[in-house]
């Protein structure tokens, strides 16, 4: 089976014990920056220990500071569906840099890029933004114009950025208002206005009757209904057939249906969830790959709707930074390499249906419980004892032994395989993982899930 990118040898199991380098570089980044990280996950809170200070990336791999080699299961939290370096995006972005790194002004390559994404995705027009977050806030905003509605609808456990509106029953600090209007929900974040997250209506995702309840009591308020088309910020959840169902009626009442692809995007297919799962949206947004890497973002839909954004209509949306020219190179060469390959979504699936399999079974012989979710080249193995594939929800989810992970992940990584550091956050598989990365993987599994298992025994002994 050949690949673009070279593959290097697997690590050796343990690698260099000292993480010296990376504890001094996180002693240093805590003086000068909130946690000593730049989003909250990376600071390995949930999981313990040291957060480790990436040096480089190639392939399947990053290297530490400290000189320990791991296989990439993160992949930047999904965009290297390729895998690090791959030559074609490289010599992309190198391209591109020797003409500038901004200009504020359209360039040929957005145009590229924004006819490569609408044709994949059936989409009629597209605007590029610099990040997820950004995408998905100037979608509501579009949606509020276009409906002259105020109310949205998200899902518990949904992520949709840190955007204000969105920040509500967003991830484990939750704070729900049960004796308020149906759909009510506090923030679950301090700074987030109560008034803003009122305007927020929340209800369970997978669970079609309770939108079904909502819509039919606030319907004629809402703008949109936001959500995952896969969910990834709570572990994979998928939606299923009757909550798919339930999505589409929400435009019975008037409101936009938009698809949050940042994560899922050209990421399970390339017309991405939404085509995989024959879902109908009236917006999408979408991030990660289509910069293979750098930052960007998007939002896009029906030419009637897209035509209500500035400077067009009356929407205002801007940023200096959108469809900058790097950021545009690496998407246009990365959506061009997964195009040209019919075969990539099926060596992505049968490589991470193998990685389940191997989970479960390495689980199961050290007498660890767990529920492997799994779509495409997304996973995430539950801590808990839940049959396969019945984690269907955030509060399901929730009732994962985190701890148990914990033990795991720390396994893992002294394996030399870097897991996402949350029992909740999806797994990405790229292009550049092959058999040989795989069978490290499973041997390494087996050894964390016996120790851990040892581990918790002994505990309570």
């Amino acid at each position: 089976m050949t690949r673009d990118v070279p593959v290097a040898p697997a690590p050796s199991p343990a690698g260099p014990s000292s993480t010296a380098r990376s504890e001094a570089l996180f002693a240093r980044a805590r003086a000068v920056t909130p946690g000593g990280v730049n989003s909250p996950v990376r600071a390995f809170r949930s999981v313990g220990g040291v957060p480790r200070f990436i040096a480089s990336a190639h392939g399947a791999y990053l290297t530490d500071v400290d000189g320990a080699r791991y296989i990439d299961y993160i992949g930047s939290w999904g965009p290297m569906i390729l895998g690090h370096d791959h030559p074609a995006v490289r010599e992309a972005v190198a391209h591109a840099l020797s003409g500038g790194t901004s200009f504020g002004a359209p360039s040929a390559r957005e145009v590229e890029l924004a006819e490569l994404v609408t044709r994949l995705t059936g989409t009629d027009k597209v605007r590029f933004t610099s990040s997820g977050t950004e995408a998905t806030m100037s979608a509501l905003r579009l949606a509020r114009g276009f409906t002259g509605r105020k109310f949205i609808v998200k899902f518990r456990g949904n992520y949709h950025g840190h955007a204000d509106g969105l920040l509500v029953e967003a991830g484990s600090g939750l704070m729900t208002n049960a004796d308020g209007p149906l759909g009510a929900a506090a923030p679950s974040s301090a700074g987030v206005p109560p008034e803003y997250a009122a305007l927020t209506l929340v209800t369970e995702y997978n669970d079609p009757a309770a939108l079904d309840a909502l819509m039919q009591e606030r319907g004629a308020e809402i703008a949109a209904v936001i959500f995952e088309p896969v969910v990834g910020n709570a572990g994979v959840l998928v939606p299923t057939p009757d909550f798919v169902d339930a999505l589409h009626r929400v435009k019975d009442a008037g409101a936009l249906l938009i698809a949050d692809e940042v994560m899922t995007g050209f990421r399970l297919s390339l017309s991405g969830a939404t085509g995989l799962l024959g879902l109908e949206p009236d917006l999408s947004c979408w991030g990660k790959i289509i910069g293979g890497g750098l930052p960007v973002g998007a939002y896009g839909g029906r030419a009637e709707i897209m035509e209500f954004v500035s400077p067009q209509g009356p929407v205002y949306q801007a940023g200096t930074l959108s469809g900058n020219p790097l950021a545009m190179a690496a998407g246009l060469a990365t959506l061009r390499t997964l195009e040209a390959d019919p075969d990539i979504y099926a060596r992505l699936d049968a490589y991470t249906a193998r990685l389940a399999a191997g989970l479960q079974d390495a689980a199961h012989a050290a007498g660890v419980p767990i529920s492997v979710n799994r779509i495409g080249s997304m996973l995430t193995a539950f801590h808990q004892g839940a049959p396969h594939g019945s984690v269907g929800s955030y509060a399901q989810a929730a009732g994962s032994d985190t701890a148990g992970f914990a033990a795991w992940f720390q396994g893992m990584l002294a394996r030399g395989v870097y897991w996402a550091p949350s029992q909740f956050e999806s797994i990405f598989v790229s292009a550049a993982h092959t058999d040989a990365e795989l069978s490290t993987t499973l041997d390494a599994a087996h050894t964390a899930y016996t120790a851990a298992a040892g581990a918790a025994k002994g505990a309570t002994s």
